[in-house]
Order: C-alpha cells, then sequence, then structure tokens
C-alpha cells in the first residue's frame, strides 16, 4: 500500500500571546476561528484549505534574533498582487521583504516574506508561472 501527500493539512505555531495572534491571523491574513480548546490554549483557525493552530506556550528565546519556532510557513494566495497586498498589510506596519520568483509546491511564481508580532516568518506565495505545453 502507497498513499501520497496532497497539501499542509496544518501547521501549529507555539505563542506566547495567543489572543493576541488570533486577532493578528484574522485581520492580516483573513483567517477565521474555528475552535477554541480551552483546555490546552489552542485556537484552530482555517486558512483556507488548511489550518494554522495557535497553541498557548512560553517559548525559550531561539539562537536568532526572531525569536520564532520555526523558519517560515508558506501560504497559497491568488490573486497574486503586489499593490493589493501591501494595501492590506500596511496598516498593521508590517515591512514586506522583497517579491521574488522562489520555487514552491506548484513550481516557481511570485512569493514575499514578512514577519507576525512574535516574529515568526510568512511566505505569501502566488501560483506558479505557466508553462510552455509540449
Amino acid at each position: 500500500m502507497t498513499f501520497h501527500v496532497e497539501r499542509i493539512d496544518h501547521v501549529v505555531l507555539r505563542v506566547r500571546d495567543l489572543e493576541a495572534m488570533a486577532k493578528f491571523y484574522q485581520q492580516v491574513l483573513g483567517f477565521s476561528i474555528v475552535r477554541r480548546v480551552e483546555r490546552i490554549s489552542l485556537i484552530q483557525m482555517k486558512a483556507g484549505a488548511s489550518m494554522v493552530d495557535l497553541m498557548q506556550a512560553d517559548r525559550p528565546p531561539s539562537s536568532d534574533k526572531t525569536g520564532a519556532n520555526m523558519d517560515h510557513v508558506c501560504f497559497r494566495i491568488e490573486p497574486f498582487d503586489r499593490e493589493d497586498i501591501l494595501a492590506r498589510l500596511s496598516p498593521y506596519g508590517i515591512a514586506l521583504g522583497e517579491i521574488m520568483q522562489r520555487v514552491g509546491a506548484e513550481g516557481e511564481g511570485p512569493s514575499v516574506y514578512f514577519h507576525d508580532p512574535e516574529g515568526n516568518q510568512i511566505e505569501l506565495k502566488g501560483p506558479a508561472a505557466e508553462t510552455a505545453s509540449h
């Protein structure tokens, strides 16, 4: 028997300020709260076809400057429009990195990085460039 991975099901972020982080992901990326599990201080959020779980946890400082608990998580968005992205993020004081072509699950396409309030690096990834038909 074999199986194949189809997509990211969910990502769990360990966060210091659970409510502030839930508010950030709701306001900035449009995620919606699906469920709260008070017993373990967890908020589950719908992120397109995937989930992002925020779990209350005091994290020790990491060896890098961000204090992040992972390198980054990438969310596939469409359309990928620089002006729309800037309009959505700038009211929150979010500085974007350079928009570049990067390889993702669907191939090479535009992407940009920024950080959430607790230093986790987020990548927004657009659709892969069309490839020539054979």
